[in-house]
Order: C-alpha cells, then sequence, then structure tokens
C-alpha cells in the first residue's frame, strides 16, 4: 500500500513561489493543476514534500533544511523567506559538538532533599544530581528504569564523552561490533563512546544507574537502518578515538587512591578513552585521620553509592552525606572526607582523567 504525507503551505500566487523552491531550494516540482490557471503545485525534496496551496487556511510556517555544505546551498543564505511567507532556515547537517567552559561549583544534592523524578526517554525515570549542569559542561542523572522489558529502539548519542554506572539490579544492552547481550550488574558500568550504535533491552531488580554526560544538552538519535546485535564483534575499533568499556566490578583490584586513607579500583576509562575522562570506586583502606586536599581537575563529581561520610568543604559548613547523595568539589577547594563508614563506597568520575591532587596542611 502507497500512503504518503505532505505538509501544506498556503500562497496567493503560485507562479512566484515556483522558482524559489524549484531553483533556490533545490526541489523537484511533482505535480501542479490546474493546467490552465494553477493553484495547487505539489513540491519535494531534501526528504520532504510539500503541498503549496493557493487560499490554504494555514500559516506559511518554517522550513529547515540540513546540509553537509550550508554555505554552498542558496548562495550562502542562512536565512530566506519565499515569495509564499515560509521562513527557510539554512544550517548544518552535522554540527560540531559544542563544549561549553565550566562554570565551577561546589555542589551537594542530596536524596532527602526529594528531587524531583522526572519521566524521560523510554519510560525511564530521571533525578537530576547536578541542577547547574555546570553551566552545560555536565549532565549527571540518577535513573530508575521500571522491571521488564524496556521499549527502546536502536540509537546513539552525539557526545563527549558518556558513562553507564550500575548502582542497583541488572540490565541487559546491546551494542555495535560488541557481540552479543551485554549484562550489566551493580558495580559495573558501561562506556558509551561517541555515536556507538546501541539498544536497552530488559531491566530487572530494580535496576538504577548513574549516567554521566558531556556536555549537558546533547543530541540522541534513532537509527532505523541498523539491526543490533551486528554480525561482526570489533573490540578494538573506535569512535572519535574511545573505546567500548564493560568494566565488572568484581574483577577490579583496589589501590592506593589519590586521596590519602581510601582505595580506589580504576575501570579502565581514563586508558580507553585516551585521558577524556577516569571513572574510580573508591573505599576507606582502614583508621586514617582525614587530611585537607585540593586538586585541578575540570570536573570532579561523586556519588555515594553506599555508607556515609561527612565532607567538610573550605568556607563550608559541614555535609553529612548518605547513601544516593552526591557532590561536585571545584579546581583548588579544599575539601577532606570525614567520618567514612566501613561500608563507604564513592564512585568518582573526573574529567579530563589525569590531573593532581595536593594534600595541605592547613587551610
Amino acid at each position: 500500500m502507497d500512503t504518503r504525507a505532505e505538509i501544506r503551505l498556503p500562497t496567493s500566487e503560485l507562479r512566484d513561489d515556483l522558482p524559489f523552491y524549484t531553483k533556490t531550494l533545490k526541489m523537484r516540482l511533482d505535480m501542479i493543476y490546474p493546467a490552465d490557471n494553477p493553484e495547487v503545485a505539489v513540491l519535494s525534496g531534501h526528504g520532504l514534500r510539500i503541498r503549496i496551496q493557493k487560499g490554504a487556511p494555514e500559516a506559511p510556517g518554517t522550513l529547515r533544511i540540513l546540509t553537509e555544505d550550508p554555505d554552498g546551498f542558496a548562495e550562502g543564505q542562512r536565512e530566506l523567506v519565499a515569495p509564499n511567507g515560509t521562513r527557510i532556515e539554512i544550517d548544518e547537517l552535522n554540527p560540531p559538538l559544542v563544549m561549553p567552559e565550566t562554570e565551577h561549583a561546589f555542589v551537594v544534592r542530596r536524596l532527602a532533599d526529594q528531587a524531583p523524578w522526572i519521566i524521560g526517554r523510554a519510560g525511564m525515570a530521571y533525578r537530576d544530581l547536578v541542577p547547574s549542569r555546570l553551566g552545560g559542561a555536565m549532565i549527571a542523572s540518577h535513573i530508575r528504569v521500571p522491571d521488564g522489558p524496556v521499549p527502546d529502539m536502536v540509537h546513539y548519542h552525539k557526545v563527549g564523552f558518556q558513562l553507564i554506572f550500575c548502582i542497583h539490579g541488572w540490565v541487559d544492552v546491546l551494542y555495535e561490533d560488541q557481540g552479543g547481550i551485554r549484562r550489566l550488574h551493580a558495580g559495573d558500568c558501561f562506556i558509551q563512546p561517541p555515536q556507538i550504535r546501541h539498544k536497552v533491552l530488559h531491566a530487572a531488580d530494580g535496576i538504577e544507574v548513574i549516567e554521566i554526560g558531556v556536555p549537558a544538552e546533547h543530541i540522541t538519535e534513532i537509527d532505523h537502518d541498523m539491526e543490533l546485535p551486528t554480525p561482526q564483534e570489533r573490540p578494538e575499533r573506535e569512535w572519535d578515538g574511545q573505546r567500548f568499556v564493560h568494566s565488572i566490578g568484581k574483577d577490579g583490584v583496589f589501590k592506593p587512591f589519590r586521596v590519602p586513607g581510601f582505595e580506589a579500583r580504576d575501570t579502565t576509562i581514563n586508558a580507553n578513552t585516551k585521558g577524556v575522562a577516569s571513572v574510580m570506586v573508591a573505599r576507606p583502606s582502614g583508621p586514617a585521620s582525614p587530611v585537607w586536599s585540593r586538586h585541578d581537575c575540570d570536573i570532579l563529581f561523586n556519588f555515594v553509592m553506599s555508607g556515609s561520610m561527612v565532607l567538610e568543604g573550605e568556607g563550608k559548613a559541614p555535609y553529612r552525606l548518605e547513601k544516593g547523595d552526591a557532590f561536585v568539589i571545584p579546581p583548588r577547594m579544599a575539601t577532606r572526607y570525614s567520618e567514612p563508614t566501613d561500608d563507604l563506597q564513592l564512585l568518582e568520575v573526573t574529567l579530563p582523567g589525569s590531573f593532581e591532587t595536593e594534600i595541605v596542611d592547613e587551610i
């Protein structure tokens, strides 16, 4: 069954519109009638079909044309107005990813403060962990996925960095060129390189994940052509210099952390993103006096996965942090992790992956 869809646009004089749409906008005339005094013309092009009709009741509207060569289309004009009043916007088909400059801030977000859960894509519930988004530099979300099959489609993100860290339950996901189903358990994480195709299949056991995206605003596109799993498996493939990572928590080895009195396991994300970001899981390594420290990292985010601690910040009142709380420490601000419980586990995400930490004797 042949089915077509059209967008109707009004005109007062069709003869004035045809040269503009066919020559300036490079669209194809498919239909015109009546022959003696045309009042309707149907044109197609750039994935669009429009019907220009004399006396149609609609407003003229706006058409956006996306092209790989916007400067070579319509003689370089980016905004035009057709004779029938329709606005035309010419823009880039694949605009470069813009990384906003980080607006540094000391941020504490506590679960007890009852930050609202918002229903987002594919029925998932999102809780914003950094409301300021640090000026658009990053987004950190606490996500709950309803148990059962997930109504997801093959999609990808135009993003600079993206992490999925499971903190409860499990979820099954398919990834381009990474073989069959990947099951993410609590303590595991994925690094989703820019534009890798993937699809969430099934969630169970009250699945909860932490998702970090850089920059905060990025585009998600649906790929209607790719089927997952892909026939080939290419674990060494890179997307914008980054490799897919499936870090399994139970296999991690703990080593001394950058903050004395703690140890951490490395998820290998620093190495596999070539220094774009680092993801560590830190915990107390034994009885020790807390120390003050400063760092020079652009973005340093933490999420309390279990246990509790007191976060002290230079010039700030102490915060007692519990499971589900998150915080951001800006560069060069002295902080101290005090009174950690034995079961404390911190998820630390930093951009870039390598930076310096200075131990401070006094503040």
